[in-house]
């Protein structure tokens, strides 16, 4: 009897522990796997994240200097200059500078320089083609975006340092501290300003394009074909230079014949006035004691003065 209670003892000790350790065993699982869908989403949802914030990033616009240079020939250059001003203006433009000169045989020329949106660029520029016959075309356009971006970064950290020296000032008590602290403050404002002005040029010449307009009535223009001179160009300009050179030859004489004229004039007077007036130099008288001058030799055959016949 004891014998059956003991064995029947030792079968409930191991169901209760095989039973222990299944439930063991499915707890575990499930822990496992309620942990997993939790870790699933949350690994999903960073990576959507990442991805709309990569998305929400702004791309930086591109900064560019725009300017075109255009030679227009028009019949009335009046006219097409107010109809180019007008342009501009409807553009939301203005003009910069202007300056108009005539040839020799009258035909007007006109230059001037427009600055106008740079969203309205391509726009301004195929209206002001339209004013005549184009005879010469440049445009350039310059990516600045590089500089923009570290002018403006420049002045953060610029501002920046300013904020630190002021904070330093009012902190500051002593007379040497604060002296120190005001050189070193205005150093750093004028660097500060300088790089406002390079911001400030940059905005204005990426926000306008500059155009500048040529404007020349018919027969105003140079020849653009060819401008590799010939014999005949060549021949005129020797003839202009051997004119030239004859100018200059005549201009030299007439500077020099008044003082030629005056050089002349003083000799003749020396010569004939002043010359002939002056005393003459007579011969020095022979000194006392001086030798007896030795008498000229006679010629052979002479008679010698003395001698008896």
């Amino acid at each position: 009897m004891r014998t059956q209670v003991r064995v029947l003892a030792g079968v409930l000790l191991a169901a209760s522990l095989s039973l222990a350790g299944c439930s063991e065993s499915g707890g575990d699982s499930k822990s496992s796997y309620a942990d997993a869908p939790t870790a699933a989403p949350g690994a999903g949802g960073g990576a959507a994240e990442d991805g709309k914030s990569a998305r929400r990033s702004p791309r930086l616009a591109p900064s560019v200097i725009r300017t075109a240079s255009l030679e227009v020939e028009v019949r009335d250059v009046p006219g097409a200059l107010a109809k180019a001003r007008q342009v501009t203006e409807d553009a939301g433009g203005y003009v910069g500078e202007e300056s108009t000169d005539r040839d020799d045989d009258g035909s007007e020329r006109t230059r001037v320089v427009l600055r106008v949106p740079s969203e309205r660029y391509e726009e301004v520029l195929g209206s002001l083609q339209g004013t005549g016959k184009l005879l010469r075309r440049t445009a350039r356009a310059q990516d600045v975006t590089d500089q923009v971006v570290d002018v403006d970064s420049r002045i953060k950290s610029q501002r920046a340092s300013v904020a630190r020296v002021r904070e330093l000032m009012d902190r500051a008590e002593k007379l040497t501290d604060v002296v120190a602290l005001e050189g070193e403050l205005s150093s750093r404002e004028a660097d500060l300003e300088a790089l406002l002005a390079q911001q400030a040029s940059l905005k204005d010449r990426t926000g306008l394009a500059t155009i500048t307009l040529s404007l020349a009535g018919k027969g105003a223009h140079p020849a653009a074909d060819d401008d590799t001179p010939g014999f005949l160009d060549a021949l005129s300009g020797g003839w202009h230079a051997f004119l030239t050179m004859l100018r200059w030859i005549a201009l030299v004489v007439g500077a020099v014949l008044p003082f030629a004229a005056l050089l002349a004039l003083l000799v003749f007077l020396w010569r004939r006035v002043v010359r002939p007036r002056l005393p003459r130099r007579q011969a020095p008288a022979p000194l006392p004691g001086s030798l007896p001058q030795a008498r000229p030799v006679q010629e052979s055959g002479a008679p010698v003065s003395g001698e008896h016949k």
